[in-house]
């Protein structure tokens, strides 16, 4: 009977065990300082910053949560990341496009902006390396006229070139600017679409003038201007060469010949070399 009634009470310490277990696996809390990604659209890509957001709570927080005179991750638990799409200059430094851990060292009166290329340092400064660093510039913070209880990051005042990203806690602002010089990219871009490139149907035009028996000098024009547009068409140069003797410009058919062989032979094309070498063949005998 003892041994029965303690293989029960095991059953039971057993289930109330894992029933225990389950609930602290399934068990959901918010987290104190929720994480946050913000992707915003810039220039000719993203700006994409992701960290965690501490609150106030009632406390003092620059100075005393946040001491001054020291490296912070900008934010809480891993450090802040910020990527760019694109180069762009903050501060009027280059930055290359990439994903950087954003800390910055608060003062009353300054505060330092740091770029830092390793990802995995988080807010242990133990191993911090100045190497590392790819670019450190300093602000100036400002005070705000309310309290931002939850730390907060915004990209603010976008313009197609220009940006600002604004860190927010409690009663400061600290605010850098963001640049990239896409003008002459897009002007490029521009220039290449618009470029003059005549795509009307040419060739056709000349070819049904040709077979049609209609204005043979139209078709010596239009078929001029199709080989502009792709001087290896060596079917619209044997087509010009026909033109050319229709006019009774036999000289010049012959010449025009000799190149549908050249070119046929560049793209192996053994018929238009044969239909060439027989055209001008055939002109030679009607001069």
């Amino acid at each position: 009977m003892i041994k029965a009634k303690e293989i029960i009470l095991s059953a039971v310490t057993t289930a109330f065990s894992v029933l225990t277990l389950n609930a602290q696996q399934t068990l959901k809390v918010p987290a104190p300082s929720p994480t946050q990604t913000l992707k915003q659209n810039f220039a000719l890509s993203d700006i994409t910053i992701e960290y965690s957001r501490p609150s106030v709570k009632g406390r003092a927080v620059f100075g005393d949560v946040v001491p001054f005179g020291k490296t912070w991750r900008t934010g809480a638990n891993a450090a802040t990341k910020i990527t760019f799409g694109d180069t762009v200059k903050v501060e009027g430094k280059t930055i290359p496009a990439g994903t950087y851990a954003l800390y910055s060292v608060p003062n009353k009166d300054s505060w330092e902006i740091i770029f830092y290329k390793d990802l995995t340092l988080g807010g242990n400064f133990t191993n911090y390396k100045a190497e590392n660093e790819l670019t450190r510039f300093t602000v100036k913070p400002s005070s705000l006229s309310y309290k931002m209880e939850t730390f907060t990051i915004n990209v603010s005042d976008v313009t197609p070139t220009t940006a600002t990203i604004e860190l927010l806690w409690d009663k400061t602002r600290v605010a850098f600017g963001v640049s990239s010089d896409i003008d002459s990219r897009i002007m490029k871009t521009i220039e290449t679409a618009l470029a003059p490139t005549d795509t009307r149907p040419f060739f056709p035009a000349a070819n049904y003038y040709y077979e049609n028996n209609k204005d043979q000098k139209q078709a010596l024009d239009w078929v001029t201007k199709a080989i502009e547009q792709n001087p290896k068409a060596f079917w619209a140069i044997m087509l010009k060469a026909k033109i050319q003797a229709k006019l009774k410009d036999n000289a010049g058919a012959i010449t025009t010949a000799e190149q549908v062989i050249v070119v046929a032979k560049e793209a192996n094309n053994d018929d238009y070399v044969k239909q060439a070498e027989k055209f001008i063949a055939e002109t030679k005998k009607a001069k």
